[in-house]
């Protein structure tokens, strides 16, 4: 009896014995990292990034298990199908410094004032004063969307389906830096994320274009390039370009670039300056505003890695002229340089200088713009930029207008269509896409 207490007992101990080590066994071999830290994991979800996977993982798991955001998903999904692919090559320059009431309180641009002419006797012909939206805007056109704001989501979402209509890849927003802004608006740089949000639901791409901001240098340059680098650059809306020699980096228009001399620009933009940006982590290609031919070496011996011409006018300026396209570009092809003429649909500016007829130039139902996209072909430039898709002030927009009556009846884009302009710019971006491949073959 004794005998087999002892045998029961060390039975028990055995199994006792098994059980502890089977369980230290299993413990030793579990899982003791996030499984999304392993390698690999984050090509298998590029989605999911960071210290906040877990929250991440709840967020799409939430999302998924949300009709609406699903059945949202899925109908931006079935617009974005109608688009033809976004051109990247193809720039616009885009404006969001408009405001009304509903959202900014007040209007903001629309209410533009007349300016008058520089000579007081000329100036007496002409009327002054404010525009009273939203009936009377200072434009000689009529947004289809109406006096708008700028922050409004709605005309955001409208603008990047125009956008995309054009098959416009970037857009080039007109950037003041924080607190600062134009003559006549207000500081746009807190709409900036919104708009870049919007743009990057539409694979839209965002590029800065700087304006002529009070105090403007080579210093503050430098800290307002490390701003726009450091606070949106991680936006996947944020465009880069993929340079000859390999390095993708963010691209800025500079506008009136010719305010600083060439010794100021090459102590930001010269690799021999200490004080440079380049090769380091906010180096960037530089676009400089060529108005005169004389421009030409100086954004060469600035430090410039290329060249725009903006305004829409031909004949304004000697880079707005279309017949010395070609003779740029060679130029920029010998001293390896970008060269991105500027093409516009016309230009009238007479709302907010009614004295500027000199420089009106009529659309004639879209040939001006047919005209102006050949003559930049034929230079065979590395981008096309657009000016404009919605600057209404001097008439040069591509976005949607209509037919409005008004203390003086505005122009339209009649017998065309709203959209005439946004399908032209389809048309020949399609043409520079083939044209493009076929001279890097």
């Amino acid at each position: 009896m004794a005998r087999l207490r002892r045998r029961t007992c060390i039975l028990s101990l055995g199994l006792l014995l098994l059980v502890f080590i089977i369980t230290l066994v299993l413990k030793t071999h579990a899982p003791t990292e996030n499984p999304l830290d392993l390698p690999g994991a984050h090509e298998l979800f590029p989605h999911i990034d960071g210290v906040e996977n877990k929250a991440d993982l709840k967020s799409v798991q939430k999302k998924m298990d949300d009709p609406l955001e699903v059945e949202r998903d899925a109908q931006l999904e079935a617009i974005l199908k109608k688009f033809s692919p976004p051109n990247y090559n193809l720039h616009a320059f885009y404006y969001i410094w408009y405001g009304n009431p509903k959202f900014d309180g007040k209007y903001i641009h629309w209410d533009h004032p007349q300016m008058p002419h520089w000579d007081s006797k000329v100036a007496q012909a002409y009327p002054q004063g404010r525009h009273s939206p939203p009936e009377d805007i200072g434009a000689n056109f009529y947004p289809a969307l109406g006096a708008y704001s700028s922050r409004d989501p709605s005309v955001l979402e409208a603008h990047m389906q125009q956008l995309r209509t054009a098959a416009i890849g970037v857009i080039a927003v007109s950037w003041y830096p924080p607190g600062m802004k134009d003559d006549n608006g207000e500081p746009i740089d807190d709409i900036v994320a919104m708009l870049m949000d919007a743009a990057h639901k539409y694979h839209v791409k965002v590029a800065f274009h700087i304006e002529p901001y009070r105090d403007r240098d080579e210093a503050s340059m430098l800290k307002n390039i490390k701003y726009i680098i450091d606070v949106y650059g991680g936006h996947p809306a944020f465009f880069r370009h993929t340079t000859t020699s390999g390095k993708v980096l963010p691209l800025f228009y500079v506008y009136d670039s010719y305010l600083l001399n060439s010794e100021q620009w090459a102590k930001l933009l010269k690799h021999t300056e200490s004080g440079s940006v380049r090769d380091t982590p906010y180096d960037a290609v530089f676009l400089a505003l060529m108005v005169d031919e004389k421009h030409k070496r100086d954004i060469l011996t600035a430090g410039f890695d290329g060249l725009y011409t903006y305004f829409a006018t031909n004949g304004f300026s000697y880079g707005s002229t279309h017949r010395n396209w070609e003779s740029i570009g060679t130029f920029c092809e010998d001293n390896n340089l970008l060269f991105v003429p500027s093409v516009g649909p016309g230009y009238v500016d007479t709302g907010v200088r009614p004295w500027n007829f000199q420089n009106t130039r009529n659309r004639i139902n879209g040939k001006y713009y047919e005209n102006a996209l050949s003559a930049a072909l034929q230079a065979k430039p590395h981008f096309i930029s657009i000016t404009s898709f919605n600057e209404w002030h001097e008439g040069t927009q591509i976005e949607m207008a209509v037919p409005r009556a008004g203390q003086a009846p505005y122009l339209d884009y009649l017998p065309n269509r709203p959209a005439v302009y946004l399908e032209i710019t389809r048309k020949w971006g399609a043409i520079f896409g083939s044209e493009r491949q076929r001279w890097q073959d």
